[in-house]
């Protein structure tokens, strides 16, 4: 797995519930635009306000609406282990290509914890397993040696997506643990790609996929002066996503330039005026209003 997989939100419809219509409209267009894969029920899915009966059921449909186009991986990570094994079950047992383990946020487990975490889950299915290192979410980093522990143990641990933004910390993964990284930051995705990165998880994509996976593919392809115009273009639109905090600024986005979203679970809100206006000009600048 390689290039750009979208981190899709979760539509809901004027009532609150998963929009599943809007869900097939967006990954369709997602398709149709060129991307490598699809990532559901993840940060940008609003998966900590899914039901677990929803959480489910979004991955279920995701995988039939892409019907094998383009490979799926389902965020099915948990601060409880247990959960996380059910859930990685079920996205397996239903088609999905591989799995996306956030590290357990809260409960802040050592780098043992976090070994016994990981390998219980890899234990459990057969399907690729992404795991996700975001310390700002989750307060604990998932340190370079337990990487490399758990990518030479497990043989379905294989791919890693990092949004720690320390360059340095990223050079010593790919140097030394025999894992595949994604860059977890839109701004990032470039510099990781130069340093043998695969591809990114992407918030833009959504709303942009055509450029993320032009600008990939550039660097892919070592064509890294035409990728470096992309990325610098790209740039304003990827600072945007994150005026306030994610997703609440890409389905506003998606809501101004038509693209089935709906609104926000609370304790998500909607997004403070003057954000919405700096974001509408930038939606302006890329002919997306």
């Amino acid at each position: 797995m390689q290039g750009v997989f979208p981190a899709i939100i979760t539509p809901f419809d004027k009532n609150g519930d998963v929009d599943y219509n809007g869900l097939e409209t967006n990954i369709n267009f997602l398709i149709d635009s060129g991307v490598n894969g699809i990532v559901c029920v993840g940060t940008t899915g609003e998966s900590p306000t899914l039901s677990y009966d929803e959480h489910k059921k979004v991955i279920e449909k995701t995988v039939e609406i892409v019907n094998g186009r383009v490979k799926v991986i389902a965020g099915t990570g948990s601060n409880c282990t247990r959960e996380a094994i059910l859930l990685s079950e079920y996205a397996e047992d239903v088609g999905a290509d591989g799995v996306l383990l956030v590290v357990p946020y809260y409960n802040k487990p050592t780098q043992k914890g976090l070994i016994k975490h990981f390998g219980e889950i890899a234990n459990s299915i057969n399907a690729d397993i992404v795991l996700y290192n975001i310390p700002s979410r989750s307060s604990i980093d998932l340190s370079v040696d337990t990487i490399k522990y758990l990518s030479e143990e497990y043989s379905n641990i294989n791919y890693l997506k990092e949004a720690n933004p320390n360059l340095s910390r990223i050079s010593d993964i790919i140097n030394s643990c025999d894992i595949r990284v994604f860059s977890g930051n839109d701004e990032l995705t470039l510099p990781i790609l130069s340093l043998g990165g695969c591809g990114v998880i992407s918030v833009v994509a959504n709303i942009l996929p055509k450029e993320m996976v032009e600008m990939v593919n550039y660097a892919l392809n070592n064509q890294y002066d035409k990728s470096r115009k992309m990325h610098y273009y790209l740039y304003d639109i990827m600072k945007a996503m994150f005026l306030e905090t994610n997703p609440i600024p890409i389905k506003t986005a998606m809501n101004m330039i038509g693209l089935p979203s709906g609104g926000l679970r609370l304790p998500l809100s909607e997004m403070e005026d003057k954000n919405r206006e700096k974001l509408k000009e930038i939606l302006k600048k890329y002919g997306l209003l």
